[in-house]
């Protein structure tokens, strides 16, 4: 029964994680086409009156404004404004820099790679895990995510000799994670790639 319970728990949070932001996402598109609703309302009186005009026209300036704005942001003076409003506003808010540094890992846009998978010995066994940081005497923090929701789990302060980094991307040691560890063998095959060369 308390394997059920889990089993049901984990999958929520599995859900959860995938709905959250797609809903939020979907909340705040339609919360800025009400917004600028009035901005659109004169050129959509213009409009026949089968055709949703300001819902439409609403949608196409929210659109262009995002547009605009990704643009803007990959331009050198548009990174340092964003790192600049990150760095004073957003960061200041938990956990903003994770999740972050999670999407950005998630989509391969990340120019760091903050969670480096790994495999590391805890008692007899090699665990899937994820390097957070180093130390300067050499010692890791590690993250071991429990499957399949590789958002939850344990950290531990690992020496160096019982953390063995493996260079796959992050979306496949979470796909194996999530996947009650089915794939863990591209892990292995890679932490033994290493350890040849």
């Amino acid at each position: 029964m308390k394997r059920t319970m889990e089993n049901i728990l984990s999958a929520l949070l599995a859900g959860l994680l995938i709905i959250a932001p797609i809903y939020l996402s979907i909340l705040l598109l339609l919360k800025a086409m009400k917004a600028v609703a009035g901005l659109v309302q004169p050129i959509a009186l213009l409009m026949p009156d089968w055709l949703p005009g300001e819902r439409l026209l609403s949608l196409v300036l929210v659109l262009t404004v995002c547009i605009l704005v990704g643009a803007s942001v990959r331009t050198p003076l548009g990174r340092a404004t964003r790192e600049r409003i990150e760095k004073s506003l957003f960061e200041r808010i938990p956990g903003y820099a994770l999740f972050r540094s999670l999407a950005q890992q998630f989509a391969g846009n990340s120019e760091e790679q903050v969670w480096k998978p790994a495999l590391v010995e805890i008692e007899e066994a090699l665990v899937p895990a994820f390097i957070i940081e180093e130390f300067s005497d050499g010692r890791f923090t590690i993250f071991v995510p429990s499957a399949p929701t590789p958002l939850s789990g344990s950290v531990y302060i690992l020496t160096p000799e019982r953390v063995h980094p493996v260079d796959i991307p992050f979306t496949h040691a979470v796909k194996a994670l999530s996947r009650w560890g089915a794939g863990s063998k591209e892990l292995v095959d890679a932490m033994e790639k290493n350890k040849a060369a």
